[in-house]
């Protein structure tokens, strides 16, 4: 019960930890990023579209990579985390980078006691609705900051890779929400030997936990894809197949690993 009251300070801290290596690490590669590199990948960006002109809340924005580059397609974006040194190096970035995107500090459940806004997209990806507990609110939230007939757009790792062990030899973990993880990690997805020792809670949650939530509030699912590779090697044992995709090595194109979706608000 400890930890579930004290989740929210527990991931923050763990996230304010890996601010600094990450900014520094070939993961994040900001210096690239400064000189106009974009953040994002096809899948997303195939759902997206044009956004030139657009409002985009952009849910779970680490430093705000993503956000940045939303804003150099033309949009208008607003990017939301949860920790607090995240949110002053994404306004450091977007400084650096002269765009005008916007940065709040907030954990995704409080936002709307701060931000009385609706936007044309909310966008969020990779890695995100592990850290929050609560679906239904996070769809209730998500319809909440949309206009009518506004697009949520998300790409994630799949719930598969999440069942499995480190070292993908096992089945470590249960699909279904049965309650939270908490555990401690040595450095960082981006920087394995960054010298960084932080508990973290999390929650594993099914295809149909994610898609059910957001249908309850009103989100009609347009296009939902599947992918049996990740854009980003942050797992053990991945090897780069193609350009930009990796795959675990053993279990090659056996499992998927990122998922995406767009639905519409009705």
């Amino acid at each position: 019960m400890k930890t579930m009251e004290n989740y929210l300070e527990i991931n923050k801290n763990s996230w304010n930890a890996k601010v600094d290596p990450h900014l520094k690490s070939d993961f994040y590669f900001v210096d690239e990023f400064l000189r106009g590199r974009s953040s994002l990948n096809s899948i997303e960006l195939d759902l997206l579209g044009d956004v030139r002109g657009k409002s985009i809340l952009h849910l779970q924005c680490h430093f705000g990579q993503d956000s940045i580059s939303l804003s150099r397609m033309g949009a208008d974006v607003t990017g939301v985390d949860l920790s607090d040194k995240g949110i002053e190096a994404a306004q450091d970035l977007t400084q650096k980078c002269e765009t005008d995107t916007k940065f709040i500090c907030s954990d995704v459940y409080s936002l709307s006691d701060i931000l009385d806004e609706k936007f044309d997209i909310v966008y969020t990806s990779y890695g995100v609705v592990g850290w929050l507990p609560d679906l239904d609110k996070w769809a209730g939230l998500i319809n909440h900051f949309l206009k009518p007939d506004g697009k949520f757009v998300m790409a994630e790792f799949h719930p598969i890779v999440w069942m499995f062990d480190d070292d993908f030899t096992k089945v470590a973990y249960n699909y279904f929400n049965e309650k939270p993880l908490v555990e401690t990690y040595e450095g960082t997805y981006a920087d394995r030997s960054a010298d960084i020792v932080q508990e973290y809670v999390m929650w594993n949650h099914s295809l149909a936990e994610v898609l059910q939530n957001l249908i309850n509030h009103k989100i009609e699912l347009e296009i939902f894809q599947e992918f049996d590779w990740s854009p980003y090697p942050c797992f053990n044992h991945v090897e780069e197949f193609e350009k930009g995709k990796w795959r675990i090595l053993h279990l090659g194109n056996k499992i998927p690993m990122v998922y995406s979706l767009r639905g519409q608000k009705k």
